[in-house]
C-alpha cells in the first residue's frame, strides 16, 4: 500500500491515474489517514468486499417505491406519533 499527502495529491492528480495497489492519503498536519483508493481493475479488492454482506440482505418480492413509502411511513410515525 502506498501513501500519499494531500498537498502531494493536489500537485500530482494523475497519481490516482496510476495506481495499481492502493492508495492511502494522508493529512501531515494531523498525522492520520484521510481516505483509502483502490484501484479500478476486473480482479479490485473493493470489488470483493462489496459483495460481503449479500448474504445478510433480505429479499423481497416489494418495488423500490414501496419500500421507501413503508419507510417513510414509519419515521413519520416514530416522529410525531402516527399510527396506521
Amino acid at each position: 500500500m502506498q501513501t500519499v499527502s494531500i498537498g502531494d495529491l493536489q500537485k500530482n492528480i494523475s497519481l490516482l491515474t496510476k495506481i495499481d495497489d492502493s492508495l492511502t492519503i494522508v493529512d501531515k498536519r494531523k498525522n492520520r489517514a484521510v481516505a483509502i483508493v483502490y484501484p479500478i481493475e476486473q480482479n479490485s479488492v473493493a470489488k470483493n468486499l462489496a459483495g460481503k454482506y449479500k448474504n445478510r440482505v433480505n429479499k423481497t418480492t416489494k418495488s423500490l417505491q414501496e419500500i421507501k413509502e413503508q419507510a417513510l411511513t414509519e419515521a413519520f410515525g416514530e416522529k410525531y406519533g402516527l399510527s396506521n
